[in-house]
């Protein structure tokens, strides 16, 4: 006996006939996601699409106020906050949206990390997801010099000396972000490019075949063992595993909206580039492990410069994060390495120790 098929209104079929809802829905009840004890951890790679979601709401929202010239930034700016009915809150969300995508996303990579989610046939997976989080970085770089203001300038200043300490083509480096020589209004308008055209372009195709992938090969499931418990439990994706994650992205929205209202972000004073950088610079949080390291470091280090030191460390630590489904050669076995775990906590011990020392 044939189950009866559930009655469309007129829309969903004229939809059907040209897009397959029908082939979307189907393949939506098919999916299944692996129940275990870490399944919570799933919940992140979703919380920070939808963190990413907001980011490009706001930012069209921005872009309709936004002057990108070093004598109308801050003020647009200004006048967006000062002016404008609740665009104080439109920037207020997406400076904090930025910083919760990006923590989202920090979670999302060494969970993915610890439960060895790179094992074939995820290395494209992992690579494509790594390259995200270098992408998300340089929009945090890029989006933090944009007001125009005191702080952004000074340690946008120091941020991109830092590519010209690398032999051979730092200098080039650091004037091709520049756009010459120091830190000027073609350097703010080169940024906003970069921002809104060429980094948005580059995050559509590569976080189109990271999704692409993750519904190819579905979630990692842990190795045999490694829970304590059968891996082999599944629940369906929808509606069971979209309506938890739906919760994850309400509640990500009721922090985000307590940040923004009681902690909006602050515009400061305009950039004056000839007045001295003032006390006590930083850079934002997900690069202060970085900044602080630099500082740190002896000016030589067995005659080698030691900022060099530092950025071929940083350089040869993301080349680890990045290459680890080619290192872990047991994990291509079906074995369990154990210095991938203990790279991710030492680097993330590390990174909080460091941060604070920084921050204090």
């Amino acid at each position: 006996m044939e189950m009866p098929t559930p009655k469309h209104g007129k829309l969903w079929l004229w939809l059907d006939e040209r897009i397959g809802l029908s082939d979307l829905a189907y393949l939506a009840k098919k999916k299944e996601i692996p129940l275990h004890r870490h399944t919570f951890w799933y919940y992140f790679g979703g919380m920070t699409l939808f963190l990413f979601m907001i980011q490009v709401i706001t930012g069209i929202l921005l872009l309709l106020y936004y002057r990108p010239s070093a004598g109308e930034a801050f003020e647009s700016i200004q006048f967006l906050m000062t002016e404008v009915e609740f665009g104080w809150l439109v920037r207020s969300i997406h400076s904090w949206s930025a910083n919760l995508m990006i923590f989202a996303m920090f979670i999302h990579l060494f969970s993915a990390l610890f439960l060895r989610a790179y094992r074939s046939p995820r290395e494209l997976t992992w690579l494509s997801g790594a390259g995200l989080l270098v992408l998300t970085l340089a929009f945090g770089f890029t989006g933090y010099l944009l007001p125009w203001n005191e702080l952004a300038y000074f340690a946008t200043r120091v941020g991109t000396e830092i590519p010209g300490v690398v032999p051979v083509v730092g200098p080039f480096l650091r004037r091709l972000l520049r756009g010459g020589d120091d830190v000027t209004g073609a350097t703010l308008t080169r940024f906003y490019g970069i921002h809104v055209a060429i980094l948005p372009a580059i995050v559509t195709v590569v976080l189109g075949l990271h999704l692409f992938l993750v519904q190819k090969h579905g979630m990692s499931r842990p190795a045999s063992g490694e829970t304590g418990e059968a891996t082999k439990r599944t629940m369906p994706f929808f509606p069971n595993f979209f309506l938890r994650d739906l919760v994850g992205w309400l509640c990500a929205l009721g922090v985000l909206a307590a940040l923004a209202a009681y902690f909006p972000a602050e515009l400061g004073k305009k950039a004056d580039p000839f007045q001295p950088a003032p006390a006590g610079i930083k850079p934002e949080w997900y690069f202060m492990a970085m900044f602080q390291t630099l500082k740190l470091l002896p000016a030589h280090i067995l005659g080698i410069e030691g900022e060099l030191l530092g950025v071929l460390g940083f350089g040869l630590v993301g080349l680890v994060l990045i290459c680890m489904p080619f290192l872990d050669r047991r994990a291509a076995l079906g074995k369990r390495s154990r210095w991938p775990a203990a790279f991710g906590i030492a680097l993330i011990v590390y990174s909080l120790v460091v941060s604070y020392r920084a921050a204090i």
